[in-house]
């Protein structure tokens, strides 16, 4: 499992056999019909490596996995991901995931279900981070649209020897993936069917010699719930999530359900059991663990500490102080970003953005380019369209909007309604421009294509601003909600 090598010890006697030692175990060991395995799983990490208020980061979950689960890197245990591992924090981000696949190596993951993040930075990105891997990618139900085959990329199955027992692991990706990443990085594949994938390839990995069977899934508790009765007919024993950022920890209709939340705040820890002369397979315990135990491991702190300080030389400039966090998902944060667009492009009537778009909070202190860079993450681009009010209208539902509200009917902050018959100049990203399920290319089927990307203004209005910790942020923040 972990030891990419075999340890033999052969030794030689005149006139007998040999005695092989394999795995730690002697052969004694060996003999014993009844295996035991520990699973450590984690899911949604997003890049958040370091310790922060919240949780103890990677250093801390690979503490608690050697000082309380008594991992040792042996085969009995194996250390899994859902999916999800890079896209967040500038630490992770800026360097487009090559930080996270590096402390994950150094806990020895075994294998990461493929998320839709995972595509965020390109499939040629994503293939150059499963180069530097020391684990692969599953999924059972990528298939390519040009010959339906599952792309170089990803492994549907894979069989692991776990202090003795087969393990298959059966992947899947979240059907969402085309409008959950930036859809022009997936158009080349389908994301098909979960059930289909199951039947496939579940027996297959049982033809291969699989003898314990886990479907380890990018997918939220109610797709997980949804395959039970599948997953019951093809002997699974184990279903993983993600993608909600839930935590799920129950067994149902016989089968184990685990999700173990987001950012590395909790890992799950499975122990299972199985008999060899009978082939059953029993879930001895289950459980969700926080990670805040305040001990971190050494080894990936230091990696950590690596990257934490190319952060600092990349993005360590500092643009400004805010007094008071400015969450995520406040009527200041949004009006914030659409606004400065509005700035930026003083000729545009409306800016429009999702609130998926935002991701994290901007803590109290000074307020750096990596701030921000971890707060608007993605390569979204702005562009610029040319709608009517009807159609603007017609487009806004959901979305966060810049420059007017829809509290009490469409106007303009200054009380103007909106017009329907009137043709405005309107601001999204591109990423909303491309989605299959948006009328906005129907509209405007040739947009202004910028060269600005969604938190490049942003951060030039917050510079703009001079501001300190006598005139923080803050103040310039409109929290009025406009939705």
């Amino acid at each position: 499992m972990k030891n990419s090598y075999l340890w033999i010890l052969l030794i030689i006697f005149i006139g007998t056999g040999c005695s092989c030692k394999k795995n730690n175990e002697d052969q004694g060991d060996q003999d014993q019909p009844v295996k035991n395995i520990t699973i450590l799983y984690t899911n949604d990490e997003h890049g958040w490596m370091a310790s922060n208020d919240d949780a103890d980061g990677a250093p801390g979950i690979m503490k608690m996995w050697k000082s309380l689960e008594g991992y040792d890197g042996s085969d009995a245990f194996l250390v899994l991901s859902g999916g999800d591992m890079w896209s967040g924090p500038a630490l992770s981000t800026w360097f487009e995931g090559k930080s996270m696949v590096e402390v994950m190596n150094a806990m020895e993951y075994d294998a990461a279900v493929i998320g839709n993040h995972e595509f965020d930075f390109t499939v040629e990105i994503l293939e150059e981070r499963l180069q530097e891997m020391d684990f692969p990618l599953l999924a059972a139900n990528i298939t390519t649209k040009s010959g339906n085959q599952i792309p170089g990329f990803a492994l549907p199955y894979m069989i692991e020897d776990c202090n003795g027992v087969k393990v298959g692991i059966v992947g899947l990706a979240s059907t969402t993936t085309p409008w959950t990443t930036f859809p022009a990085n997936v158009e080349d594949y389908n994301f098909t069917d979960y059930e289909d994938a199951l039947i496939k390839y579940v027996p297959e990995a049982k033809n291969d010699g699989a003898e314990v069977i886990i479907v380890a899934g990018h997918i939220c508790e109610s797709e997980m719930e949804a395959l039970i009765p599948v997953a019951k007919a093809q002997g699974v024993t184990i279903i993983t999530g993600g993608h909600c950022h839930e935590k799920v920890a129950k067994m149902q209709d016989g089968v184990l359900l685990i999700e173990a939340g987001s950012y590395m705040r909790n890992y799950a820890k499975v122990e299972l059991s199985y008999d060899k002369n009978s082939g059953n397979t029993s879930i001895i315990s289950y459980t969700l663990v926080e990670n805040n135990k305040g001990s971190l491991d050494n080894d990936v702190e230091n990696i950590v500490s690596y990257w934490q300080q190319e952060e600092q030389n990349a993005l360590g400039e500092v643009i400004g102080y805010c007094s008071a966090t400015i969450e995520r998902g406040s009527a200041g944060m949004a009006n914030m970003i659409t606004d400065s667009w509005l700035v930026s492009y003083p000729d545009a009537h409306v800016s429009l953005t999702n609130a998926g778009g935002i991701r994290q909070d901007i803590p109290a202190g000074d307020i750096t380019l990596g701030t921000i860079v971890g707060v608007l993450p993605f390569e979204n681009s702005i562009i610029k369209l040319e709608l009517t009010g009807e159609q603007l209208i017609e487009c806004i539902d959901y979305l966060l909007p810049g420059g007017m509200t829809t509290i009490e009917g469409y106007n303009f902050l200054d009380g103007t309604p909106v017009d329907y018959s009137t043709t405005y100049t309107v601001l999204i990203t591109d990423y909303l421009y491309s989605l299959s399920n948006s009328d906005f290319s129907k509209y405007d089927p040739d947009p202004e294509f910028t060269s600005s990307n969604y938190r490049d203004p942003t951060i030039d209005w917050i510079k703009s601003l001079n501001t300190t910790t006598q005139d923080p942020l803050n103040n310039y923040l409109d929290n009025t909600p406009r939705r």
